[in-house]
């Protein structure tokens, strides 16, 4: 037996998620039962609710940027070419 549910989602969020979809040959109703699917049998929702932390090497390169930035050192490059060329690119 099957049961039809109808949701309200904002159009651009639904546009994106069928780009998604697509991407893996799905559409939205098949991608829609496919995570009920996952939920009844795992038991949990496999979704994030929880922005991600940088790692510590991010960490790091963003304080290393900063300080660059509060310190006015630093090359600075007009072009990403002139960026690849100094790095060897």
């Amino acid at each position: 037996m099957s049961t039809t549910y109808a949701i309200r989602v904002d159009e651009a969020i639904k546009n994106e998620a069928a780009e998604v979809a697509k991407f893996y040959g799905l559409d939205l109703a098949t991608m829609t039962r496919a995570l009920w699917a996952q939920i009844a049998r795992t038991r949990r929702i496999p979704l994030e609710f929880t922005d991600e932390e940088p790692n510590e090497e991010s960490l790091q390169a963003i304080r290393e940027t900063q300080e660059m930035i509060a310190n006015g050192t630093g090359t600075l490059y007009k072009t990403p070419q002139e960026l690849f060329e100094a790095l060897g690119i």
